[in-house]
């Protein structure tokens, strides 16, 4: 018989004592959740929102691809993909070009794999403009719409309300919407209490009590969990009042200041401002030209690459992982807008002016491009969008950055999942399941997306059906009992 030394009732109360610790880790680490994530947020003064905002931003964009990218290799080259330069610019060739990958694509894929990106990325962005051109749209009380006289603003905030309830009986808001108020600091603190009643109370009086199914109410500027706790009790105070049920008013937090990064004794910030919500808080996005600003970087080295806004970003993703609260990157500010324009009623632009039309809107999108496929890159999924031409280059870094590394992700969750499974039959320990799930959130994002379809998660090994229940874990599981 194996002497042991360990008493077992001390032990099982220090096991108890570290189960404790553990359930009470997973709930505050529950991890993602699952749930779509929109690829973007476009932000528009709150003056200037319509119900049809979404799809005539759509539009806009669509005219401004056909006009400065007419095919794919025309916007290949203009965000510089691999391959680009050996591209065909004649029309009728890139058409006989396009017409050979349609026929074949799944051959293309293997032996062109350059020229069946280019292509599959432009038919993709076609499609998603006219499908689902904005996923999330924030009307937006503060930078876009600036300071204004309260009469003014009062107005604006139940009119926005009453277009925001047309567009949900018409159905034409996007997936995700919400507000952007005012800071909650001295200065500003009672308008954008203001805004929010307004708003909010226009908008449950004209349709009953009903909210848009993922409304969210954006914090801007925030420095101190007591900013978060104030909210929190205005929208208490608000679905008590307006009968919309506890926890309907969702909140989003807008990381720009030093002090949303680590606060006064050095200590990451985030954890208590998301705290300070009280279970409320969806995201927190990054304010790049805010936070730059406070830090003392001059306006010329103001951008979403600079090594400041890379430290901020991974503080946030540190300070948040396993929270399941969404991250999101800012905004590129050079916009995609033709400097020339031709007169009413006169003469056509000249070559020369067209050129440099196209020249500009070209390097507005591969600026965007490049920025979002940072963020790609870093982990951040979400950005910010401020024109509707940075749709195209939103949706080409999206999908440019799921199909170029879908061939090695489907083989590799592939023989993961075989893997996994072998393990759980033999009856080994499979404790590497996060890395798994990891690989499955890869082809989640990527379908919510626009990005693959189902053919592309057929050739993973795994059921449609079975991404979309967006658990590693049971999958193996449903697996190991199918044997």
């Amino acid at each position: 018989m194996v002497q042991t030394s360990l008493n077992a009732e001390l032990t099982g109360q220090t096991l108890a004592r570290l189960r404790a610790a553990h359930a009470a880790a997973v709930e505050r680490y529950p991890g993602e959740g699952g749930a779509r994530q929109p690829v973007h947020t476009v932000y528009g003064g709150a003056h200037l929102f319509r119900r049809d905002s979404a799809p005539r931003l759509g539009e806009i964009a669509r005219r401004l691809l056909a006009s400065y990218a007419p095919d794919f290799a025309a916007l290949a080259r203009a965000l510089g993909l691999a391959g680009s330069q050996q591209l065909p610019e004649q029309p009728d060739e890139v058409a006989e070009l396009g017409r050979r990958l349609a026929a074949e694509p799944a051959r293309a894929r293997r032996e062109q794999p350059h020229l069946w990106l280019a292509w599959t990325v432009y038919e993709r962005v076609v499609a998603k403009l006219e499908r689902e051109p904005v996923e999330d749209f924030r009307i937006d009380f503060e930078d876009g719409y600036g300071v204004r006289p309260d009469a003014e603003e009062d107005a604006a905030a139940e009119a926005a309300a009453l277009e925001v309830a047309a567009g949900m009986e018409a159905g034409t808001l996007p997936p995700f919407i919400g507000i952007r108020i005012k800071p909650l600091n001295p200065e500003m603190g009672a308008r954008a209490a203001r805004t929010l009643d307004l708003f909010v109370s226009a908008l449950a009086a004209r349709t009953g009590g009903r909210l848009p199914e993922q409304f969210v109410i954006t914090l801007p500027k925030v420095t101190m969990p007591e900013q978060v706790a104030a909210l929190v009790e205005l929208c208490r105070a608000l679905e008590a009042r307006l009968g919309l049920g506890d926890g309907a008013l969702r909140l989003e937090l807008m990381v720009e200041t030093p002090q949303a990064i680590l606060d006064a004794e050095g200590r990451a910030a985030l954890p208590a401002l998301v705290a300070a919500g009280g279970g409320r808080v969806r995201g927190a996005h990054f304010g790049t030209y805010d936070y730059t600003a406070l830090c003392g970087i001059t306006a010329a080295y103001q951008a979403m690459r600079h090594p400041a806004c890379d430290f901020a970003k991974h503080v946030m993703q540190v300070a948040l992982a396993g929270t399941g609260v969404w991250l999101s990157d800012g905004a590129t500010t050079i916009l995609p807008v033709p400097p020339h324009r031709a007169p009413a009623g006169g003469p056509p632009l000249g070559p020369r002016e067209q050129a440099e039309n196209r020249a500009a809107v070209h390097r507005a999108w591969r600026q965007a491009y490049e920025d979002a496929r940072h963020s790609l890159q870093c982990g951040f999924y979400q950005g910010w969008d401020l024109h509707p031409g940075q749709l195209v280059s939103r949706y080409a870094a999206c999908y440019a950055f799921f199909l170029e590394g879908l061939e090695a992700a489907s083989e590799r969750l592939r023989n993961f999942i075989d893997k996994a499974a072998q393990a759980t039959l033999s009856g080994f320990v499979f404790d590497d399941a996060a890395t798994g799930q990891g690989l499955l959130n890869y082809f989640i994002r990527a379908l919510q997306c626009g990005a693959i379809g189902e053919q592309e998660v057929a050739a993973t090994g795994l059921s449609l059906k079975e991404l979309q229940g967006r658990s590693f874990a049971k999958i193996i599981e449903a697996r190991r009992r199918q044997g």
